[in-house]
């Protein structure tokens, strides 16, 4: 350990995490697996390492029968055909061939056990890939701008410094130990496809003359986050070089691993700390550490597409496309992953590429082979012309595997927008983000519309249901949804959505007129009552 633990120094301020990570650092728990319990068996695990298990990228898995669940980093979502199909193979090989793309461009595997990670672990190394630190109190994966270097609509290429904040964090033991997880985002895109407000730590895209030349840089922001009680980050005033963006990463890590609350778990994130010190005074602090910065240059981001891609683009090299593709609730398997890679050789520049959408692009597709490409099979499920709710309906991974979602999520999102597709004639897009607990992995609170699992009490015992949430929105005017009361029956949602969209589709001012914009137009009260009216009736 090369740095002062300090906050050792006040014992009564920890929770008794804190003291098991103090002796035994999270990313000890990959040599004990490959050393010990992956030849001694699920049953020679301690209780108390399984928390540490994250570190490995790795989770129990509901029912905690000996099955697990394993994320996988993907920086900045970009993945080669290689990479593709070794993911394919270990899904085929351990997972049931069942893959996961999340909300933070990583891939999930299920059904993993004990006994068969040193040989996961091996392979993903082979390909220049690691599951280490994907979870756990530590940087997590670095999202970045899934459209990096092809993009029409960047001021820079990031790739660079996404690997750079890459290779610094990853492994890194003087910041494996931090209060909390710790989510980090940089992209030059103009229309904030990384979730900017919603980050610990986000680069946001700026320029600013300096010395009489214009300077493409960044902005930053902190103390984003979404749980229970969701914060949206807040812009220091600092115009931040291309060169000075890990220097200020590491600032801000080092804040929160010094100073970061460490008393009670669940108000242990940076959110907190940048909430009781205030933006100004975390700046100050920050300063101190890594000395004098710019001031804030012109703020670049005019928008927020939601990291939403499907269909035939152009990329800013002329002649060539990207291809955004649908995949249903983020949920695909092996079998799509191999033809998806042969489709990136065969068709495009050999990379395949995930966002925080829960879809994939292929990238680098010459126009002449657009046509051809379109034709492919697998491309009939994962369509880059996908139908309106389907295509825009997000969903956590639930109570099918996570030992702390209350209900099952995606099943139930995928039949809902199947639902709404055949039943709601809707132009405009409408987001529909599905959680299963509060923790909200499935970011309920940026969506036009998130519902959050539940449960009802009736005769014939509990069943699910759901709480709905309007209004959320991220980019210039950033909100998130408002809580409406009314909780309603999982067997019911699809019902209650579709009356809730054709009041908006029938009262909206123009067709224009997005779900957010109605919401703010209408009000929350009026949403309320339409929806007291429509659970009345129901």
């Amino acid at each position: 350990m090369a740095y002062e633990a300090v906050w050792m120094n006040d014992p009564a301020k920890l929770n008794k995490f804190e003291f098991y990570k103090i002796e035994k650092d999270g990313l000890d728990i990959i040599r004990d697996i490959r050393e010990i319990y992956s030849k001694e068996g699920f049953a020679s695990i301690p209780a108390e390492d399984f928390n540490l298990f994250k570190w490995a990228g790795v989770y129990q898995q509901k029912p905690n029968n000996g099955h697990f669940m394993m994320r996988v980093r993907i920086p900045g979502g970009i993945l080669t055909s290689n990479q593709t199909r070794e993911l394919a193979a270990l899904g085929r090989d351990y997972g049931r061939e069942l893959i996961d793309v999340t909300t933070r461009q990583a891939i999930q595997w299920h059904w993993l056990e004990i006994e068969q990670f040193p040989d996961i672990f091996d392979r993903l190394d082979a390909v220049g890939m690691s599951a280490t630190e994907a979870c756990g109190d530590c940087p997590r994966t670095i999202v970045g701008n899934p459209l990096a270097g092809i993009d029409p609509d960047e001021l820079m290429d990031t790739t660079a410094l996404v690997d750079e904040l890459e290779r610094f964090f990853l492994d890194n033991r003087d910041f494996s130990n931090l209060p909390r997880k710790y989510k980090m985002s940089i992209s030059a895109n103009i229309y904030n496809n990384c979730n900017a407000e919603i980050q610990c730590l986000s680069f946001t895209p700026a320029t600013k003359v300096l010395n009489g030349e214009e300077v493409v840089g960044f902005h930053a922001m902190v103390g984003g986050g979404l749980s229970a009680k969701p914060h949206l980050a807040r812009q220091m005033d600092m115009f931040i070089r291309p060169e000075e963006v890990l220097k200020v990463a590491i600032g801000v890590t080092t804040l929160f691993r010094d100073h970061g609350f460490r008393e009670k778990r669940h108000v242990a994130r940076l959110k907190y700390l940048v909430a009781d010190w205030g933006v100004e005074k975390f700046q100050e602090k920050l300063i101190e550490l890594i000395g004098p910065m710019e001031s804030l240059g012109d703020d670049r981001t005019v928008g927020w597409n939601g990291s939403y891609f499907d269909g035939v683009h152009p990329q800013k090299q002329a002649g060539l496309n990207y291809v955004g593709l649908s995949v249903p609730v983020g949920r695909t398997n092996s079998d799509e992953f191999d033809a998806l890679a042969d489709l990136a050789d065969k068709y495009g520049d050999g990379k395949i590429r995930t966002t925080i959408s829960q879809n994939l692009i292929l990238t680098g597709v010459p126009d002449d082979k657009l046509e051809d490409l379109l034709k492919e099979p697998v491309l009939q499920r994962l369509t880059p012309d996908p139908k309106r709710f389907m295509s825009r309906t997000v969903s956590c991974t639930g109570n099918e595997f996570c030992n702390l979602a209350i209900v099952e999520t995606k099943e139930r999102a995928r039949r809902v927008a199947k639902y709404l597709d055949e039943n709601v004639q809707l132009e405009e897009p409408v987001r529909i983000h599905f959680i299963g607990c509060p923790n909200g992995c499935g970011q309920k609170s940026v969506a036009d519309i998130g519902l959050q699992g539940s449960l009802i009490k009736t005769p014939d015992g509990m069943i699910d249901a759901f709480d709905i949430a309007v209004g959320g929105t991220l980019g210039p005017g950033a909100k998130y949804n408002t809580a409406l009361k009314g909780r309603v029956k999982g067997e019911e949602v699809q019902l209650v959505l579709a009356q809730l969209i054709n009041y908006y589709k029938e009262t909206r001012v123009s067709a224009e007129e997005s779900f957010h914009d109605f919401v703010q137009r209408v009000g929350t009260e009026t949403m309320q009552s339409k929806l007291t009216e429509i659970l009345a009736a129901s």
